[in-house]
């Protein structure tokens, strides 16, 4: 009997694919996090407080009320008709043209995600993501057996001339890639965005290498000083799979996503959605879309967006009047996340502790790595707690910064700690 078979006695039996999955790094706070005492600068949860509840509440009773039959019925597996036509409207915020066949509604874009990879990778193919890189991929893409790739990233986002250097490295030694997964806009957990210029390269150099691109984008929306920037599929509609949520914008607990792609894939993405789930929950699409068509989601989200403006803004002000000298972060133009890089020699795994012990949760970056770096890393999210909480969360993360400083001057550099690495350049990420 092994070691691993006492604790689960079918250790033995599961699948190759299957002896990879751990829990997350975030997922593995919850339990903390959720203490009352505790404030969490964790999980990315929107703050769905701020919907019309009473409203919602109504337009739910009313659409049981008069489409029951139909709303607790089964459905397509490709998704519900005018939500998807709804959904273009959504897009052509980011200056997506697109038509209601070429969208498949998902369970969350994380279902997306993970049939996505399902009918692209086979186990030992090679899949690029940014560094850091949106946990959860990465463990879908783990899950599939995938070999991730990353691609180094500055405070603009994915570097250019290093995706182009990668691809030549990869294609010297014969690999082939599947596809490269990017988050251009207010990316988790960075918080930063490509800009214009630099997403016209990215699809340039995709172009030359015929490279398909994942283009993750539930943050598009909820930027803060400027107008959606303009989606990677507006420009290459036939090289990117296009992955939107209603998560962020609206609520996580509808669950509904979607995947817009070209008309061969969508075709395949409807037959394993089949396979997966048979056919989506009809109540909360036809809820979503009726959200749609009869709320102002418009105003909506432009509460949202001074909602999360300032959470943003108390959190930066909060890192400017608190941490130490030698910590770093970035300064997220939108989206939920700023990436906090510690002082040098400071590991955010081995300080979690002393963070709890200050009543204040936060995510390592070893999440966010496929080969575990980022020790020197934090991810904060400002999405869910009031501005007070978040200066005081920010207030208590110091604290506990500094006695690791501390403890580090007294028993000096040598004193036995995780090393800590980082191959991302730049102010917010070296």
């Amino acid at each position: 009997m092994t070691e691993g078979s006492r604790i689960d006695p079918h250790v033995d039996r599961y699948a190759a694919r299957a002896r990879g999955m751990v829990a997350s790094e975030t997922r593995a706070m919850f339990a903390f996090a959720s203490r009352p005492e505790v404030v969490s600068l964790a999980g990315g949860m929107p703050y769905v407080s701020a919907l019309p509840l009473e409203s919602l509440g109504a337009m739910m009773a009313e659409l049981v009320a008069t489409r029951g039959p139909s709303a607790l019925q089964y459905g397509s597996a490709q998704g519900d008709e005018r939500l998807r036509e709804r959904i273009c409207e959504v897009m052509a915020l980011e200056q997506v043209t697109a038509r209601a066949d070429d969208i498949v509604v998902t369970v969350g874009s994380q279902q997306a995600l993970d049939l996505v990879t399902r009918l692209f990778v086979d186990p030992g193919d090679v899949v690029l993501a940014e560094a850091p890189s949106y946990a959860t991929a990465l463990s879908t893409f783990a899950a599939h057996q995938a070999e991730v790739v990353h691609v180094p990233m500055d405070d603009e986002g994915l570097v250019p001339e290093a995706l182009r250097a990668t691809l030549a490295r990869l294609s010297a030694d014969g690999r082939r890639v599947k596809f490269l997964y990017t988050v251009p806009t207010f990316q988790n957990p960075g918080g930063v965005t490509l800009p214009p210029a630099r997403r016209a390269e990215l699809l340039d150099i995709c172009a030359e290498a015929d490279l398909l691109v994942l283009e993750d984008n539930p943050y598009g929306l909820i930027g803060f000083d400027s107008e959606p920037m303009r989606a990677l599929h507006a420009d290459a509609p036939d090289r990117v799979i296009y992955l939107g949520s209603f998560s962020k914008t609206l609520a996580p607990g509808f669950r509904v996503g979607w995947a817009l792609a070209p008309a061969g894939v969508r075709d395949k993405l409807v037959l394993a959605a089949e396979s997966a789930i048979l056919c989506h929950s009809s109540l909360t699409q036809l809820a979503v879309g009726r959200y749609l068509e009869t709320q102002p989601w418009r105003e909506q989200l432009k509460e949202f967006r001074v909602m999360y403006r300032d959470r943003r803004d108390a959190m930066l002000e909060a890192l400017d009047a608190h941490m130490p000298a030698g910590c770093r972060w970035t300064r997220p133009g939108g989206g939920f996340f700023v990436w906090l890089t510690l002082p040098e020699g400071l590991d955010s795994k081995a300080m979690l502790p002393r963070a709890v012990s200050e009543r204040v949760a936060y995510v390592p970056g070893t999440g966010f790595f496929a080969d575990g770096s980022g020790a020197a890393n934090i991810r904060l999210s400002y999405c869910f707690p009031e501005p007070d909480q978040i200066r005081e969360g920010v207030r208590r993360l110091s604290v506990a910064i500094e006695q690791e400083l501390e403890l580090r001057a007294t028993f000096g550099p040598g004193r036995p700690t995780p090393g800590s690495r980082s191959d991302v350049p730049g102010p917010g990420f070296s």
